[in-house]
């Protein structure tokens, strides 16, 4: 099939950070037709997309979508973890041999050395020749590790929110970036007032903390939410639209200036929109904020694709794939249910005390991470314990904590199949050299106590693992796919329709049903 047709131009991956799967279809009579309408029109639209792994978290979705393996292949647990060797905390991107360009003293350094597993961009730079890959976010977390080792990634730098990159991908940064910078384009985009885009009368959600101008609608005011989160240039990108279309005006320029697609080699745009996440997490996924965030992202992405209509006439020259990094849980201010907060650093107190209590005193946990517990290994061995025993008994005190769900050891972890559902998704959650040496989850509507955010992602339940997913253009025809499909068939999909190899480390199978009816 991929010897009779020509390959695509132009690959064009898209991150809606923290969407729920269920969002393109609640929100779809506030949306226009040239947005998210427009892709599930024509495009081939996905009912039940999932990440197959429990503790779920912008760095391991982005990573299993790009990577076409889970985390226990890939690696990136999380933001950060503890090193087993000797008990510091180690950072995904964090890099002391690599500078910012342009270098800036407000800028962390940082690069992809510790990406263990090659991005389908890697793949496509790596397999056809002349390809160029482009990765744009505002965070470098999210740029980083969606990009991989080829090409460029960008990312928002804080001081003057322009955009910056890393030594580990340029001396300097190109001409039209800095022009850009030095214009101060993003300012541009900043609300003045953040008002409601359409008609407040039919939102779905009624919760609000700092949208203005709402009237003729019974709403609950978020009081607890911090309402000078925006009051920089760099949280007015975090936590209002504006920076869903500072991203989008970003990504429009790097099409045209470097010409993506220009020649007979495929080139790839990655486009991470972390302020959904941001907005979601503050303010929740039942307020009016979220909603009409939304609203205006479906508005700003059907301008994109008229930029992307302008460089490419014909839909078959171009991919465009549209996901999530992962949903996001129920506000703990929603009404009518029941939430509950775990704190974790009292059950960090709670466990240390059982341990010493045990073992003798001491500081026998190092942290509560991301659904992971971090023993002190090296206190463990210095009294010549086993740190099977330890960990199983911590774990199974830790199964006693209000709100977990499950626990299991590192031990266990490693020892073979599980046999239930949550226990599976742990497994594929654990990498061996990064992850803790317990991993847990919550009960469903358990959060951890988090004093500025309202909502968190993290759990194994379906509102955090089903994500939307649309695949469009490349000469695929409309449709609604209703069968279970894993986030690592994403990219191994995307390599088959370009005709070259699968990532390296991916462990997904090919959605053949695109490859058949692609003509």
């Amino acid at each position: 099939a991929i010897a009779q047709n020509r390959r695509p131009k132009l690959v064009v991956n898209i991150v809606v950070g923290s969407m729920r799967a269920s969002d393109l279809e609640r929100y779809a009579d506030g949306f226009g037709e040239g947005g998210f309408k427009r892709l599930m029109r024509e495009g081939a639209t996905f009912t039940d997309a999932e990440y197959d792994y429990a503790l779920t978290s912008t760095e391991a979705g982005i990573a299993t979508f790009v990577t076409g393996a889970l985390p226990s292949v890939h690696g990136v647990v999380g933001r950060s973890w503890w090193s087993h060797t000797d008990g510091s905390s180690q950072d995904i991107i964090a890099d002391r041999k690599s500078h910012p360009v342009p270098f800036s003293t407000g800028s962390i350094s940082c690069s992809p050395y510790r990406l263990q597993a090659p991005t389908l961009g890697d793949m496509v730079v790596d397999g056809i020749a002349g390809s160029k890959q482009i990765t744009v976010a505002i965070e470098p977390y999210s740029a980083i590790v969606m990009n991989g080792h080829k090409g460029v990634a960008y990312w928002v730098e804080r001081n003057k929110t322009h955009w910056t990159t890393s030594s580990a991908y340029l001396s300097e940064i190109p001409a039209w970036v800095s022009i850009y910078n030095s214009e101060n384009v993003n300012d541009y985009y900043r609300l003045k007032r953040w008002e409601p885009k359409g008609n407040i009368a039919n939102y779905k959600n009624s919760e609000v903390a700092v949208v203005e101008g709402i009237k003729g609608k019974t709403t609950k005011l978020l009081s607890n939410v911090n309402l000078h989160l925006a009051s920089t240039s760099y949280g007015h990108m975090c936590y209002t639209p504006a920076g869903n279309n500072m991203l989008l005006e970003f990504a429009s320029q790097a099409l045209v200036q470097e010409r993506l697609g220009a020649d007979a080699a495929t080139d790839v745009l990655n486009i991470c929109l972390d302020t959904p996440r941001y907005i979601a997490e503050t303010y929740g996924p039942e307020s009016i904020e979220y909603e009409d965030m939304l609203y205006r992202l479906d508005a700003t992405i059907a301008e994109f694709l008229k930029v992307v209509d302008v460089c490419y006439p014909n839909q078959r020259d171009y991919l465009i794939v549209l996901t999530a990094d992962h949903g996001m849980g129920h506000s703990n201010t929603s009404p009518n249910r029941e939430l509950n907060n775990f704190n974790t650093r009292q059950a960090e107190v709670i466990l240390n005390a059982f341990l010493s209590a045990q073992y003798g005193q001491g500081s026998w946990v190092l942290s509560f991470d991301d659904g992971a517990i971090y023993l002190n290994r090296d206190l463990v061995y210095a009294k010549k314990l086993s740190i099977a025993q330890v960990q199983n008994e911590a774990a199974t005190f830790a199964m006693q904590l209000r709100g977990v769900a499950n626990a299991a050891t590192a031990t266990a972890l490693q020892g073979g199949a599980m046999s239930n559902l949550s226990s599976r998704l742990m497994q594929n959650t654990f990498y061996p050299r990064r992850s803790g040496d317990i991993l847990y989850t919550l009960q469903p509507d358990y959060t951890e106590l988090d004093d500025d955010n309202i909502a968190q992602s993290g759990s194994p339940y379906n509102y955090d693992r089903h994500i939307p997913l649309i695949f469009y253009g490349c000469g695929i025809p409309n449709g609604v796919i209703d069968r279970k499909v894993s986030s690592t068939a994403i990219a191994v999909t995307e390599a088959s329709l370009l005709g070259i190899s699968r990532p390296d480390c991916s462990d997904g199978e090919v959605i053949y049903e695109l490859i058949k009816i692609k003509k």
